[in-house]
């Protein structure tokens, strides 16, 4: 009787941490044990808003991050850089999760980037966000997400802010399967985007060769292939992530195309100083300085006093 009840016992402590473990992971989406640590004030603020998308047929949001100068000089332009979450985020995980506003004011205070209007799409399909899968970040039977990106949000920006128009001063980049979908979105539009960024990301996809960036990459025509600027990190406890991503790093190679590429410790996970929220955050810091780079090297501040009635 006894061992009954021990046996009876032990089922149900396991039935319940794997019922804790199954919300934890597959319901709250496995939050960081320690997510990065975040300043009190930045100046920054990060704020939700709405348009009607005619390619999903709904009502859609984004993120934005106002560079902490935009309304005192109304006759100034900015940069934009777009961020796609990954797996199971929405449009707030940047600020929510990876502390992007914290970033953000460290780049600003020692001049790695200079004030840039960033957006955070909220890049989930028709299917909604689900740990199960990741966002479609291509036109296809859950929805025009390709299209919302790269195409309508871009004019959404720029009726709505005080952007600098060339698509060299614009920045498109993502962690996990957001940096999947910020080339396979991003080689497609090279005319709303010159420089391009992933966090551990793929190259390759499921759907099919059409939605791999590692065979549109090669398609280019070399004009287009001079105009990129591409920024590439992967974790070294990302396995296949690190391999797809050293395997694009190296058709780069071979096009010709300038590109950086890092292999850093940690990657996915759930604590750790440089696991998980921890790993993006901190490198998000890299990417971010090299799209900075990229703007002064194409003359950013030179467009900084243009007139507009935005």
């Amino acid at each position: 009787m006894k061992i009954s009840k021990l046996l009876i016992s032990l089922l149900g402590a396991i039935a319940l941490l794997t019922t804790a473990g199954y919300y934890y992971v597959f319901i709250l989406g496995a939050p960081q044990l320690d997510p990065p640590q975040r300043l009190a004030k930045t100046g920054l603020k990060f704020q939700l808003a709405t348009f009607k998308s005619q390619a999903m047929g709904a009502v859609r949001n984004y993120g934005v991050i106002l560079p902490p100068d935009y309304d005192k000089n109304q006759q100034k332009r900015y940069p934009v850089i777009f961020l796609l979450h990954g797996g199971h985020d929405d449009a707030r995980a940047y600020a929510d999760k990876y502390a992007v506003l914290d970033v953000l004011h460290e780049l600003y205070q020692n001049g790695k980037l200079p004030p840039s209007i960033v957006i955070t799409p909220d890049g989930n399909d028709n299917r909604g966000s689900s740990p199960f899968y990741d966002p479609d970040y291509f036109d296809g039977p859950n929805g025009k997400i390709g299209t919302l990106i790269g195409s309508e949000l871009v004019q959404v920006i720029k009726s709505r802010y005080r952007t600098l128009e060339e698509p060299q001063f614009w920045a498109l980049g993502g962690l996990s399967s957001g940096g999947w979908g910020a080339f396979n979105i991003g080689l497609r539009y090279l005319n709303n985007f010159h420089i391009l960024f992933s966090h551990s990301g793929y190259f390759t996809d499921n759907s099919g060769l059409q939605n791999s960036p590692q065979q549109i990459v090669q398609q280019l025509p070399p004009q287009d292939r001079k105009r990129l600027h591409i920024y590439l990190d992967a974790g070294l406890n990302d396995t296949n992530l690190l391999a797809s991503t050293k395997a694009f790093h190296e058709t780069l190679n071979k096009l010709g195309i300038a590109h950086v590429f890092y292999a850093f410790p940690g990657g996915h996970g759930l604590s750790g100083a440089d696991i998980g929220w921890n790993y993006f955050h901190k490198h998000l810091k890299d990417s971010l300085s090299y799209v900075g780079e990229q703007f002064k090297k194409l003359g950013v501040k030179s467009f900084n006093t243009k007139t507009n009635d935005k």
